[in-house]
């Protein structure tokens, strides 16, 4: 099983840190053993100072292809919820500055929070809503990707053979921000709560 993420693929978000709008998807990975495990917190790491928050739409593989053509892409999917992709910007920002990969800034231990999986229709438009402390944090929806479900899945598998149980992060929109201690995160899709969990 893999975990595949998608960067930059909605405009809001991009532009609220600066960056351009990609003209193909932004591909990274993060590791198996960066999944937190349900009901456990989220400790925020000793190394850094600045950990955000990043709501996201999540699809999870249910069968094997690779070099995926967009018009079958869909029907590779066999569950949907909503995810975090928690990560270390301050030491992102820095490996970025010295063009180094960043990695260790997306994929470190527990910074792939994932909700329930439920089943739904992948070809409808899903609302996604992050609270913070009962207070909505982020809001965004599927229909203001960048790039759409069916190009991530036909792009990806040009490059990673999709196997089974895959998942893949489709990117977060604006609003993305520090957590701290005490916080208590709240993950929505279409106002049905998927994800919840407590900042240590």
């Amino acid at each position: 099983m893999k975990i595949i993420c998608i960067g930059r693929n909605y405009a809001n978000h991009a532009r609220e840190l600066g960056n351009q709008i990609p003209d193909d998807p932004v591909v990274f990975c993060k590791p198996d053993s960066s999944i937190l495990q349900p009901r456990n917190p989220f400790v925020i790491p000793p190394w850094s100072q600045e950990i955000h928050h990043e709501i996201e739409f999540l699809v999870r593989i249910g069968r094997v292809g690779k070099y995926i053509d967009q018009k079958h892409a869909l029907s590779y999917i066999d569950a949907i919820t909503v995810g975090i992709d928690f990560t270390a910007r301050d030491l992102q920002n820095e490996l970025k500055e010295k063009g180094f990969p960043w990695e260790k800034s997306k994929g470190f231990d527990g910074s792939a929070v994932i909700g329930k999986w439920i089943l739904g229709s992948p070809n409808k438009n899903y609302q996604i809503t992050l609270l913070k402390n009962k207070v909505i944090a982020q809001n965004g929806n599927t229909s203001q990707f960048i790039f759409s479900m069916e190009e991530i899945i036909s792009h990806v598998s040009k490059f990673f053979t999709l196997k089974k149980g895959d998942i893949i992060f489709t990117g977060t929109p604006s609003g993305v921000g520090p957590i701290t201690a005490g916080d208590q995160l709240e993950g929505r899709l279409d106002g049905e709560s998927l994800l919840s969990l407590n900042i240590r």
